[in-house]
């Protein structure tokens, strides 16, 4: 899919779930990294991370889409366009789009354990392990990659 192909179906999602236009530029950012996609205020643009397409499926990438047009929605029209934001949340849900993207494994470094539960925690930069320990049940965390 290359970005022309991108902006049809950002436009196609627009029209069928918000039933409004999108007329501005939307585009592919391989810069992108742990994020799914970023909505710029200034300019209305969206990025989206091709690892969206590559690493997962297409429902996951129009989830992405979705939750960036919601954004782009809600700003474009003076409500709520925060994450923090109600009228955000709602629209996100009704649409239904993804609140969060998926953890892309290969953007990650370094992966930890925890030897109690089996939580993974997927970080770029190491930690400490006898100082921090697992968020859920306080075990022990150990470096698997």
């Amino acid at each position: 899919m290359n970005n022309r192909e991108l902006l049809e179906l950002t436009r196609k999602i627009s029209n069928s779930y918000f039933n409004r236009d999108f007329k501005h530029k939307i585009k592919f950012n391989s810069k992108l990294r742990t994020t799914g996609g970023r909505y710029f205020l200034n300019n209305h643009n969206i990025d989206i991370n091709p690892k969206m397409l590559t690493e997962c499926d297409m429902d996951t990438l129009i989830g992405v889409i979705k939750h960036e047009l919601c954004h782009y929605h809600l700003h474009i029209n003076g409500y709520g366009h925060q994450h923090r934001d109600k009228d955000f949340k709602i629209l996100l849900k009704k649409v239904g789009g993804l609140r969060y993207a998926p953890t892309l494994k290969t953007s990650y470094k370094n992966i930890y354990i925890c030897q109690n539960c089996g939580k993974k925690y997927y970080r770029q930069r190491k930690i400490n392990t006898s100082k921090y320990v697992c968020s859920h049940c306080h075990g022990k965390l150990k470096l698997i990659e």
